[in-house]
């Protein structure tokens, strides 16, 4: 029997490449050949993929990035990209061809609408973003992350869930020790794109606290590279035990031993925190052209797991106050941390799996 084969396209960002990730172990570990079809800024995020893995890097481009004569390249460079990923399907009949978003999603599920090879996406956000709103009426099934999502008219979509990596849903549901009269931990982090408006506000935010809860508290944060310094010379000028990184390796454990989650409102953010059940205070990107961050947050917020703070309304004492709230009232933390529970989609990867099995077979 010829090994089934599935191509996994995803762009460059961890929103998308997370849930990829989970998918192709899922896959793999079911017998699959799998191909992950991304770019240069995608190939950043691959080192958690397992080698079994065949990764491609097509040729895409974005038209938000680069001066007028790279925008003006990008069609030609996306028309390439679909040439070579047409002939190279032609020649395999890839069983699926499955997409999460992002400029380098473009080659492969034109390739597989050309060709006519079963074909879905999955959106992580509430709100579609660009490259699969322009595929979603062109798709067998559009697999949605974040439940209600925004979709065109016409689309139905089907509630799997984000799949979250293995080494995060192992710490599914960990037991959450509340606030307390002990070293508490705070966990911040905020993506390449929004990071730095925690940094500016969060430690001087943890500054306003009382100074029993301050010394009480350990904070793991996530920085921008030419932001570490300021941000861990704040906190040492406090006293307070921090580690400020450009990257959190050990994320899972680190949510896991966490009191409060201060982050963005990404979908694998939130996905993240409500799988292991944290309570958040989430801080939507207000540059999202889409207001998608807003959506993602809007179901843990409904819940009562996390209070989402605008970014018009964040400054150091705003924040101070939502931290000191949670951070003194361990009963109540303790039902935000159930609220998140209670949202989470721990079998997401499962659902993505078995639809795609469905599609794979309805060829």
């Amino acid at each position: 029997m010829t090994q089934p084969h599935i191509i996994i396209a995803a762009g460059g960002t961890g929103g998308h490449m997370f849930p990829a990730q989970a998918l192709s172990e899922a896959m793999l570990r079911k017998g699959w050949r799998v191909t992950l079809s991304t770019d240069p800024r995608g190939a950043r995020y691959t080192g958690g993929f397992s080698h079994a893995v065949e990764i491609r890097q097509v040729s895409s481009a974005t038209f938000t990035r680069g001066g007028l004569l790279a925008r003006l390249a990008v069609p030609f460079r996306i028309l390439g990209g679909v040439f070579t990923a047409t002939t190279r399907m032609m020649r395999e009949k890839p069983d699926i061809v499955v997409g999460f978003g992002g400029y380098p999603t473009i080659p492969a599920m034109a390739a597989a609408w050309i060709l006519r090879r079963p074909r879905m996406l999955h959106e992580q956000n509430g709100v579609l973003g660009r490259v699969n709103r322009a595929f979603a009426k062109r798709v067998d099934a559009v697999a949605c992350g974040t439940w209600p999502t925004e979709l065109p008219a016409g689309v139905k979509g089907q509630h799997t869930g984000n799949p979250v990596r293995a080494a995060i849903l192992e710490r599914a549901a960990a037991t959450y020790t509340p606030p307390g009269d002990w070293p508490m931990s705070l966990v911040v982090f905020g993506g390449s794109q929004g990071a730095r408006i925690l940094s500016d506000n969060v430690p001087a935010a943890i500054a306003l606290l009382p100074e029993p809860l301050r010394d009480r508290l350990r904070v793991t944060q996530q920085a921008r590279k030419e932001d570490v310094e300021r941000v861990t010379q704040a906190y040492d000028e406090m006293g307070l035990r921090a580690e400020v990184t450009p990257f959190i390796n050990d994320m899972p454990e680190k949510l896991a031993e966490a009191q409060l989650v201060i982050a963005r409102g990404g979908a694998s953010s939130v996905a993240d925190g409500a799988v292991i059940g944290r309570p958040m205070i989430i801080v939507p990107l207000a540059a999202a052209v889409r207001d998608e961050q807003t959506a993602n947050a809007r179901g843990p917020v409904d819940a009562g797991g996390a209070i989402m703070m605008p970014e018009s309304q964040l400054t150091p004492q705003s924040l101070a106050t939502c931290i000191e709230t949670v951070l003194t009232q361990p009963e109540a933390a303790t039902r935000m941390s159930q609220a998140m529970l209670s949202v989470a989609v721990p079998d997401a990867t499962e659902r993505l799996v078995a639809l795609v099995e469905t599609l794979a077979g309805a060829e």
